[in-house]
């Protein structure tokens, strides 16, 4: 079963990989077909991507995304396994007014990951909670761009060691300032139980996700995102979970579809004993813009 597991993993990061590898030479080949035409296209189609990837930088902005976030985390669970999961994160803004946004976002896990009892795969891979994350925001914001609102994370899980079998509630907040070439912000949650299984664990949990990022011309850019949490009910010494890492990306296109590909690596400077030693994420993103 370990071994089966293994591979498929493998399997899906070669896919993600051979995927970043298709983009990159289609969209080579387009930035090519254009610079033969004119002289002036290769500037026009950089100065295009590198805003399309400031705008997918910024969690409310107003663009229609759909993220599919692979986490491949490695020296998981007591025998240091291998552990996978795929998050999948639509993005909707909508116009309240001239004045006002309101970005709908959600979080779909699907786990892999190891018996924490045992170390064998057993039962535990399927569906997690499913969050959801609603921000208001200016649609006109000045230096600092911002939004607030509810988080609410559903006991959607498929098995009982996927999830909290809570409905847990909380606010949430975005924060961030685009200079020049330069994307840095961060968003912030905390989620307490408010009804579930009176046998579980209260969830009292906070999310936190500073972003960095350097917009390099043609859609290139370096970034660290790193996901740090605190379960404020757990022990001192499994409360965090600190990486510490970063990779690159690239607006490239399937198509006339653009696509934003990320790479990054990571390494849990504190961790929960069950959580990975380091893990790579791959991501990539449907972009809809608008026009």
């Amino acid at each position: 079963m370990k071994f089966r597991r293994s591979a498929i993993a493998a399997l899906v990061l070669l896919g993600a990989v051979y995927l970043s590898e298709v983009c990159l030479a289609q969209e080579e080949a387009a930035v090519d077909k254009d610079a033969e035409a004119s002289a002036s296209a290769p500037a026009s189609s950089g100065h295009s991507a590198t805003t399309l990837a400031k705008k997918t930088q910024n969690p409310v902005s107003d663009l229609i995304s759909v993220p599919f976030e692979n986490d491949f985390g490695f020296g998981a669970g007591h025998d240091g396994e291998f552990s996978y999961g795929l998050i999948i994160k639509p993005v909707y803004p909508q116009r309240l007014s001239d004045d006002w946004n309101w970005i709908h976002r959600a979080l779909i896990p699907i786990l892999d990951q190891p018996n924490i009892g045992t170390g064998t795969l057993g039962e535990e891979c399927g569906l997690g909670d499913i969050q959801y994350q609603g921000y208001l925001s200016p649609a006109k914001p000045g230096q600092w761009i911002w939004g607030v609102g509810p988080v609410l994370e559903f006991p959607t899980a498929t098995n009982s060691d996927l999830g909290s079998e809570k409905w847990s509630a909380g606010p949430g907040a975005v924060l961030l300032r685009m200079d020049g070439p330069w994307v840095v912000g961060g968003t912030i949650n905390n989620i307490w139980s408010f009804a579930g299984d009176g046998d579980r664990d209260y969830v009292n949990r906070m999310t936190f996700q500073p972003f960095v990022n350097y917009n390099i011309p043609g859609g290139w850019y370096l970034t660290s995102a790193p996901i740090i949490t605190a379960n404020w009910n757990a022990d001192s010494e499994d409360m965090w979970t600190v990486p510490i890492g970063g990779g690159v990306g690239k607006i490239v296109k399937l198509g006339k579809l653009p696509v934003n590909v990320t790479l990054q690596a990571y390494y849990n400077v504190e961790r929960p004993d069950p959580a990975p030693d380091w893990s790579v994420r791959f991501q990539f993103v449907f972009l809809f813009p608008k026009g």
